[in-house]
């Protein structure tokens, strides 16, 4: 009885010892295969659009109707334009302007949008765009719905735009999103000056696609 007892614990012990050795055997073959999935750029992994802005190509300028023409632009801004997918309808849009650097060609009127009455410049320094939801309404517009904020009053807006280089490697996109001042505190006028509430906000990007595949649209 003995003997057949210690039969069985060796063959116990020998399968153990076999499992072991096949375990330790397998894990670099794992961990070699996990090296080579990271390895492969394209086979395994989805790309994206990677497109970037040229400051030096695009605007940011601003209108609004008054008794005195007000007309001017911001001169120091950041933007980008990244795709969470192949679909272009997954864009994020994201525009940060400086306040400080509104341009009018006119000192005394930029000293005015710069104050309280308006920008706010010293408690708001930026005014910022960022897109929550893109709707392509043709065949290259689109609705960029975003949170608009300045002098730290934030609002839903919406920024129609079209997109002009479709499935090329550069274009820009230009749109005119419009917004009442009066919604965000801007309730003064400048002296002996009639300003309209309207106040509209002309953006032209210039882009281009660096990597990636170019983004997909609805036929």
């Amino acid at each position: 009885m003995k003997s057949k007892r210690g039969v069985l614990a060796n063959r116990f012990a020998g399968n153990e010892r076999g499992f072991a050795r096949a375990r330790t055997c397998g894990l670099p073959m794992v961990i070699l295969f996990l090296l080579a999935f990271c390895a492969l750029p394209s086979a395994t992994r989805a790309q994206v659009p990677v497109y970037e802005v040229t400051p030096v190509e695009s605007t940011i300028k601003f209108d609004v109707e008054s008794s005195v023409p007000i007309k001017g632009s911001f001169e120091k801004w950041n933007a980008s334009l990244k795709f969470l997918s192949t679909d272009v309808r997954s864009a994020v849009l994201d525009i940060e302007i400086q306040a400080a650097s509104v341009d009018t060609g006119n000192g005394m009127k930029n000293n005015k949008l710069k104050s309280k009455d308006f920008f706010n410049v010293q408690d708001s320094p930026t005014i910022t765009f960022k897109s929550t939801k893109v709707v392509q309404t043709g065949p290259n517009t689109f609705d960029v719905e975003g949170d608009f904020s300045i002098r730290g009053v934030t609002k839903t807006e919406k920024l129609p735009v079209t997109d002009n280089g479709k499935g090329t490697t550069s274009g820009s996109i230009a749109g005119t999103m419009a917004f009442d001042r009066k919604d965000y505190g801007m309730n003064s006028n400048i002296p002996f000056i009639k300003i309209a509430n309207r106040v509209e906000v002309n953006v032209s990007l210039k882009w281009e696609r660096v990597s990636g595949p170019p983004p997909v649209f609805q036929q």
